[in-house]
């Protein structure tokens, strides 16, 4: 007999249902991988047409931004193909974002729409990954 998680978990039969809070978060992640990469290249464009303070620091910057990039777009691969490791690197980057956000909401230089803009998803995001479907579709299959 086969229970609803394992159905689920066929990759390649016609029971290949996901969940659609997996999509859901699926396209949160896809939306903060393609602002990442919005964010790298106009990084980029102005590392080249403007003289950076340091250039050391905008170096590791830039290196960093794409490593990033990179790596939430690897995760995102792989969660709609329903890895377990993707649900903690997601999290990982989603409590990163809310810290971004939080920085951004106090100081001389506050823009409380950009908190905003970086709140709202990191928290849509956070709280899909715990939900019980998005959990149950990323489980370790014991007999595997």
């Amino acid at each position: 007999m086969t229970t609803n998680a394992d159905s689920n978990r066929d990759v390649g039969g016609a029971g290949n249902k996901l969940p659609w809070t997996l999509v859901a978060l699926a396209v949160i992640v896809w939306a903060e991988v393609a602002m990442l990469a919005a964010w790298t290249l106009w990084y980029v464009a102005g590392f080249v047409t403007d003289v950076p303070d340091s250039y050391g620091g905008a170096v590791l910057m830039l290196l960093l931004s794409v490593l990033v990039t990179v790596w939430l777009g690897f995760a995102a691969t792989h969660l709609l193909r329903r890895k377990t490791w993707t649900r903690s690197a997601i999290l990982v980057w989603q409590l990163c974002q809310t810290a971004i956000a939080a920085g951004a909401f106090q100081g001389i230089f506050a823009a409380p729409a950009v908190g905003a803009a970086l709140l709202v998803p990191a928290l849509a995001a956070g709280v899909l990954l715990f939900t019980p479907s998005v959990v149950a579709a990323l489980r370790r299959d014991p007999n595997a």
